[in-house]
């Protein structure tokens, strides 16, 4: 069974990805700090507790381990965030990612995955958007993830280290199961924040912005659910196995939604009304941000199952009402 390695793989997408890789016949270690991850979404599964700042670690790790591939999700993920404190995102994002492929090189791992992000592409030329859209990243966040491809780029060429970067749109949504969901602290990501406003939760859901140039003015993201994402990983992970070239790829579907349409589907799935308020616009958010993921369905064979809005809120509510941490 091969042994793969998944940075940061007891947090949302992670954890998904780990149970996805377990069912397809890899072995997944998880290596996660728990700054944000949670141990209860990878039970069963082996956890190794730890930095990637830390080279002691790090060299251990790879030197218990025979690991066939790694895939990296550990990182900082907030756009806010990243523009109020850059150095924390250049520092640990990139800095955490050049120890981590040091650490394969040093041990002939040459396979690679990267939770990459469509916030690479910036304001958006055209939509939808496919990879040959210019990248042009409007903050660190992005910047990172985009620095982060370039330096894949030349590994491979110097190195011959061979990668898959996927470019997420807008992850959501919860395991059929009700097993795992989204629990981040702060909570930043509409669905759950709509959902926790129904739930007790004491605070009022703002929509920022509803003056954009789209049917409601609210704006429109392409909603991508999570075990679809982590379905994508594993094709990615074949792929590579399979002695394919470095690739990057787009996930997602094709189809957005605006705020207010995940409000009156929230609020037609679970019979309740959302109250919110309407704020000013956020620096940064294009109206709309929609992918062409048809390049993973046509090279990984991949496409969506479970990414309708209807199966998404179903499932985040699920979870939402039962979660397990």
């Amino acid at each position: 069974m091969k042994q793969v390695l998944v940075t940061g793989g007891a947090g949302y997408i992670g954890s998904h990805t780990v149970h996805e890789l377990a069912s397809r016949g890899y072995q997944p270690i998880v290596m996660d700090n728990l700054s944000q991850g949670h141990p209860e979404a990878v039970d069963g599964f082996r956890l190794e507790e730890g930095d990637l700042n830390n080279a002691d670690f790090l060299n251990d790790l790879f030197t218990r381990y025979e690991f066939e591939a790694v895939i990296h999700f550990a990182s900082h993920c907030y756009v806010g965030e990243s523009m109020e404190n850059p150095a924390l995102y250049y520092e640990e994002n990139l800095g955490n990612a050049l120890r981590l492929l040091a650490a394969m090189l040093s041990r002939e791992v040459k396979c690679f995955i990267l939770s990459s992000t469509c916030a690479t592409y910036g304001e958006p030329q055209r939509v939808p958007i496919d990879e040959s859209h210019p990248q042009d990243p409007v903050n660190p966040y992005g910047e990172t993830k985009y620095f982060i491809e370039r330096i894949l780029k030349s590994y491979d060429r110097a190195y011959g280290l061979r990668s898959v970067a996927l470019r997420y749109f807008n992850a959501a949504g919860a395991s059929i199961s009700g097993e795992l969901g989204e629990s981040h602290n702060p909570e930043t990501h509409l669905i759950p924040r709509v959902l926790q406003s129904l739930n007790g939760k004491d605070f009022t859901l703002e929509i920022y912005g509803d003056d954009y140039p789209t049917p409601d003015g609210t704006c429109i993201r392409d909603y991508i659910h999570v075990e679809d994402l982590a379905s994508a990983h594993v094709k990615a992970l074949d792929w590579l196995a399979a002695g394919k070239p470095s690739e990057n790829f787009n996930l997602g579907t094709g189809t957005g939604s605006s705020v207010l349409e995940v409000v009156r589907m929230v609020e037609r799935k679970t019979g309740k009304n959302v109250s919110y308020r309407i704020s000013p616009r956020r620096p940064g958010d294009p109206p709309v941000l929609v992918a062409d993921a048809g390049k993973a369905k046509r090279l990984l064979g991949w496409s969506p199952q479970r990414s309708d809005l209807d199966t998404i809120i179903e499932t985040a509510w699920k979870w939402e009402q039962n979660r397990r941490y």
